[in-house]
Protein backbone atom coordinates (compact mmCIF):
# COMPACT_ATOMS: atom_id res chain seq x y z
CA UNK A 1 0.00 0.00 0.00
CA UNK A 2 1.64 3.14 -0.83
CA UNK A 3 -0.73 5.98 1.18
CA UNK A 4 0.91 8.77 -0.90
CA UNK A 5 0.55 7.95 -4.33
CA UNK A 6 -1.70 9.55 -7.02
CA UNK A 7 -5.03 8.49 -4.89
CA UNK A 8 -5.08 7.26 -1.38
CA UNK A 9 -5.95 4.00 -0.79
CA UNK A 10 -8.98 2.81 0.70
CA UNK A 11 -8.70 1.57 4.45
CA UNK A 12 -8.83 -1.72 5.26
CA UNK A 13 -11.07 -2.59 7.47
CA UNK A 14 -9.55 -5.49 9.44
CA UNK A 15 -6.71 -3.23 10.23
CA UNK A 16 -9.25 -0.96 11.63
CA UNK A 17 -9.99 -2.16 14.65
CA UNK A 18 -5.96 -1.45 15.56
CA UNK A 19 -6.81 2.54 15.30
CA UNK A 20 -9.46 2.29 18.15
CA UNK A 21 -8.52 4.05 21.29
CA UNK A 22 -11.72 3.96 22.95
CA UNK A 23 -15.52 2.80 22.44
CA UNK A 24 -18.52 2.23 24.21
CA UNK A 25 -22.25 3.22 24.34
CA UNK A 26 -21.16 7.44 23.53
CA UNK A 27 -18.14 7.97 22.03
CA UNK A 28 -15.68 6.17 19.48
CA UNK A 29 -11.91 7.88 19.86
CA UNK A 30 -9.64 7.30 16.66
CA UNK A 31 -6.11 7.77 16.30
CA UNK A 32 -6.19 8.42 12.64
CA UNK A 33 -2.74 8.09 10.59
CA UNK A 34 -1.63 10.69 8.76
CA UNK A 35 -3.04 9.66 5.23
CA UNK A 36 -6.46 9.76 5.62
CA UNK A 37 -9.01 12.64 5.36
CA UNK A 38 -11.86 12.87 7.27
CA UNK A 39 -14.67 13.71 5.42
CA UNK A 40 -16.26 11.34 2.62
CA UNK A 41 -14.98 11.57 -0.91
CA UNK A 42 -15.73 10.66 -4.11
CA UNK A 43 -13.96 7.15 -4.37
CA UNK A 44 -16.68 5.56 -1.35
CA UNK A 45 -17.26 4.67 1.97
CA UNK A 46 -13.52 3.65 2.65
CA UNK A 47 -11.34 6.76 1.19
CA UNK A 48 -12.36 8.37 4.50
CA UNK A 49 -12.65 8.30 8.22
CA UNK A 50 -16.12 9.03 8.13
CA UNK A 51 -17.13 6.31 5.64
CA UNK A 52 -14.75 3.63 7.37
CA UNK A 53 -16.18 4.42 11.04
CA UNK A 54 -19.88 4.25 9.47
CA UNK A 55 -19.07 0.83 7.93
CA UNK A 56 -17.31 -0.74 11.15
CA UNK A 57 -20.55 1.00 13.34
CA UNK A 58 -23.11 0.29 11.37
CA UNK A 59 -24.33 3.85 11.96
CA UNK A 60 -26.39 5.85 9.68
CA UNK A 61 -25.37 9.11 11.30
CA UNK A 62 -22.31 9.43 13.63
CA UNK A 63 -20.80 13.14 14.66
CA UNK A 64 -17.60 14.22 14.32
CA UNK A 65 -16.93 16.15 17.34
CA UNK A 66 -13.46 17.87 15.59
CA UNK A 67 -11.51 16.94 12.50
CA UNK A 68 -7.83 16.73 11.62
CA UNK A 69 -6.11 18.02 8.51
CA UNK A 70 -5.68 14.91 6.31
CA UNK A 71 -1.49 14.80 7.10
CA UNK A 72 -1.96 15.13 10.78
CA UNK A 73 -2.36 12.22 12.78
CA UNK A 74 -4.13 11.42 15.95
CA UNK A 75 -7.23 11.70 17.83
CA UNK A 76 -10.60 12.07 16.51
CA UNK A 77 -13.56 11.70 18.38
CA UNK A 78 -17.02 10.53 17.01
CA UNK A 79 -19.71 10.99 19.18
CA UNK A 80 -22.86 8.33 18.64
CA UNK A 81 -25.58 10.04 20.07
CA UNK A 82 -26.52 13.83 19.67
CA UNK A 83 -26.25 15.16 23.09
CA UNK A 84 -22.89 13.43 23.66
CA UNK A 85 -21.67 15.54 20.26
CA UNK A 86 -23.24 18.87 21.54
CA UNK A 87 -21.98 18.07 24.71
CA UNK A 88 -18.37 17.94 23.76
CA UNK A 89 -18.63 20.34 20.81
CA UNK A 90 -19.63 23.10 22.77
CA UNK A 91 -16.45 22.16 25.24
CA UNK A 92 -14.71 23.27 22.34
CA UNK A 93 -16.60 25.94 21.84
CA UNK A 94 -15.95 27.21 25.45
CA UNK A 95 -12.75 26.69 25.24
CA UNK A 96 -12.64 24.32 28.16
CA UNK A 97 -10.68 21.83 26.68
CA UNK A 98 -6.66 21.57 26.28
CA UNK A 99 -5.06 20.13 23.28
CA UNK A 100 -1.98 18.91 23.08
CA UNK A 101 -0.14 18.03 20.21
CA UNK A 102 3.04 16.86 19.09
CA UNK A 103 5.50 18.10 15.99
CA UNK A 104 8.76 17.90 14.93
CA UNK A 105 10.02 21.22 14.21
CA UNK A 106 12.78 22.02 11.97
CA UNK A 107 15.79 23.36 14.22
CA UNK A 108 16.81 23.65 17.63
CA UNK A 109 15.40 25.43 20.30
CA UNK A 110 15.55 24.49 24.19
CA UNK A 111 13.36 26.97 25.64
CA UNK A 112 9.02 27.56 25.29
CA UNK A 113 8.04 29.72 23.22
CA UNK A 114 4.71 31.90 23.05
CA UNK A 115 3.19 33.12 19.90
CA UNK A 116 0.26 35.28 20.18
CA UNK A 117 0.10 36.35 16.72
CA UNK A 118 -3.44 36.90 14.36
CA UNK A 119 -3.99 34.82 11.02
CA UNK A 120 -5.76 35.57 8.34
CA UNK A 121 -5.87 33.54 4.92
CA UNK A 122 -3.27 34.76 2.57
CA UNK A 123 -3.93 36.83 -0.90
CA UNK A 124 -2.44 35.26 -3.51
CA UNK A 125 0.09 32.88 -4.27
CA UNK A 126 0.01 30.02 -5.87
CA UNK A 127 -1.91 27.28 -2.87
CA UNK A 128 -5.17 29.44 -2.25
CA UNK A 129 -5.60 27.02 0.89
CA UNK A 130 -2.71 29.12 2.90
CA UNK A 131 -2.72 31.36 5.88
CA UNK A 132 -0.46 33.31 7.27
CA UNK A 133 0.20 35.97 10.21
CA UNK A 134 -1.54 39.03 9.31
CA UNK A 135 -2.61 42.57 10.33
CA UNK A 136 -5.20 42.90 8.04
CA UNK A 137 -8.98 43.38 8.91
CA UNK A 138 -9.70 39.81 8.66
CA UNK A 139 -7.46 38.53 10.66
CA UNK A 140 -8.36 36.47 13.67
CA UNK A 141 -6.42 36.19 17.15
CA UNK A 142 -4.57 33.40 17.20
CA UNK A 143 -2.33 31.95 19.91
CA UNK A 144 0.02 29.43 20.38
CA UNK A 145 2.86 27.86 23.11
CA UNK A 146 5.95 25.50 21.91
CA UNK A 147 7.34 23.21 24.71
CA UNK A 148 10.91 21.78 23.35
CA UNK A 149 10.80 17.91 24.60
CA UNK A 150 14.27 17.05 22.62
CA UNK A 151 16.67 18.60 20.35
CA UNK A 152 19.04 16.59 18.06
CA UNK A 153 20.52 16.83 14.66
CA UNK A 154 18.94 20.02 13.56
CA UNK A 155 15.56 19.21 14.78
CA UNK A 156 13.31 19.70 17.75
CA UNK A 157 10.53 17.29 18.84
CA UNK A 158 8.07 19.34 20.99
CA UNK A 159 4.94 19.74 22.86
CA UNK A 160 2.71 22.09 20.82
CA UNK A 161 -0.75 23.74 22.86
CA UNK A 162 -2.55 25.66 20.49
CA UNK A 163 -4.89 28.30 23.06
CA UNK A 164 -7.31 28.92 19.84
CA UNK A 165 -8.64 26.73 17.02
CA UNK A 166 -7.74 28.61 13.41
CA UNK A 167 -6.82 26.86 9.85
CA UNK A 168 -3.76 25.50 9.96
CA UNK A 169 -2.50 27.79 13.50
CA UNK A 170 0.77 25.92 14.21
CA UNK A 171 2.13 25.11 10.83
CA UNK A 172 1.73 28.73 10.33
CA UNK A 173 2.93 29.72 13.67
CA UNK A 174 5.85 27.35 12.86
CA UNK A 175 6.28 28.93 9.64
CA UNK A 176 6.30 32.64 11.24
CA UNK A 177 8.92 31.62 14.07
CA UNK A 178 11.07 30.28 10.76
CA UNK A 179 10.87 26.80 12.99
CA UNK A 180 8.94 25.14 10.40
CA UNK A 181 7.13 21.92 10.60
CA UNK A 182 8.93 18.95 8.93
CA UNK A 183 7.64 17.61 5.70
CA UNK A 184 4.94 20.32 5.31
CA UNK A 185 4.00 20.51 1.88
CA UNK A 186 2.45 24.08 2.60
CA UNK A 187 4.21 25.88 4.69
CA UNK A 188 7.34 24.11 4.22
CA UNK A 189 10.46 24.98 1.70
CA UNK A 190 8.14 25.84 -1.14
CA UNK A 191 4.56 25.48 -1.69
CA UNK A 192 4.45 24.30 -4.95
CA UNK A 193 5.50 20.75 -3.39
CA UNK A 194 1.48 20.88 -2.17
CA UNK A 195 0.67 21.32 -6.18
CA UNK A 196 2.98 18.87 -7.29
CA UNK A 197 1.40 16.08 -4.89
CA UNK A 198 -1.76 16.71 -5.58
CA UNK A 199 -1.67 16.18 -9.00
CA UNK A 200 1.17 13.25 -8.83
CA UNK A 201 1.37 12.13 -5.57
CA UNK A 202 4.50 11.33 -3.93
CA UNK A 203 7.31 12.42 -7.12
CA UNK A 204 11.15 12.30 -7.04
CA UNK A 205 10.87 16.35 -6.65
CA UNK A 206 9.06 15.90 -2.97
CA UNK A 207 11.67 13.25 -2.24
CA UNK A 208 14.63 15.44 -2.24
CA UNK A 209 13.19 18.14 -0.88
CA UNK A 210 11.00 16.62 2.26
CA UNK A 211 12.53 14.32 4.89
CA UNK A 212 9.20 12.77 5.60
CA UNK A 213 6.15 12.22 3.57
CA UNK A 214 3.75 14.21 5.73
CA UNK A 215 3.53 16.96 8.27
CA UNK A 216 5.10 15.41 11.28
CA UNK A 217 2.42 16.65 13.43
CA UNK A 218 0.22 14.20 15.58
CA UNK A 219 -3.14 15.41 17.77
CA UNK A 220 -1.98 13.60 20.69
CA UNK A 221 -4.20 14.66 23.82
CA UNK A 222 -7.12 16.03 24.70
CA UNK A 223 -8.12 17.25 28.17
CA UNK A 224 -12.28 17.78 28.87
CA UNK A 225 -12.87 20.29 32.03
CA UNK A 226 -16.11 19.43 32.43
CA UNK A 227 -18.00 20.91 35.52
CA UNK A 228 -18.18 17.28 36.32
CA UNK A 229 -14.67 16.38 36.04
CA UNK A 230 -12.04 16.21 33.61
CA UNK A 231 -12.29 13.67 30.59
CA UNK A 232 -9.29 12.69 29.08
CA UNK A 233 -7.79 11.00 25.76
CA UNK A 234 -4.63 10.62 24.54
CA UNK A 235 -3.47 8.50 21.32
CA UNK A 236 0.93 7.51 20.86
CA UNK A 237 2.69 8.83 17.77
CA UNK A 238 2.24 6.91 14.33
CA UNK A 239 5.11 5.32 13.41
CA UNK A 240 6.78 7.35 10.29
CA UNK A 241 7.06 10.15 12.77
CA UNK A 242 8.72 7.42 15.60
CA UNK A 243 11.08 6.51 12.85
CA UNK A 244 11.53 9.65 11.55
CA UNK A 245 12.63 10.34 15.60
CA UNK A 246 14.92 7.25 15.87
CA UNK A 247 16.76 7.57 12.31
CA UNK A 248 16.75 11.03 11.83
CA UNK A 249 17.40 12.59 15.06
CA UNK A 250 18.93 9.80 16.60
CA UNK A 251 16.67 8.99 19.85
CA UNK A 252 16.65 6.24 21.55
CA UNK A 253 13.73 4.02 22.36
CA UNK A 254 13.58 4.90 25.98
CA UNK A 255 13.42 8.72 25.21
CA UNK A 256 10.87 7.83 23.12
CA UNK A 257 9.02 5.46 25.63
CA UNK A 258 6.12 8.60 26.69
CA UNK A 259 5.15 9.55 23.18
CA UNK A 260 4.95 5.34 21.89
Amino acid sequence: MNPYGEEAPLVDLAVFPDWIVQEDDNLLIINKPGWLVCHPSKNGPLSSLVGVVREHTGAEKLHLVARLDRETSGLILFAKRPSVARKFQMAIQNRIVKKEYIAILEGEFSTPIHVDEPIARRKGGPVFVKSEVSYDRTSQTAVTDFFPLISRNGFTLCRVEPETGRKHQIRVHAEWLEKRVVGDKIYGPDETLYIDFVESGWTDRLQAALPIKRQALHCARYVFEFPEGPVAFSAPMQADMLDFCKGTMGLRDEELIKFI
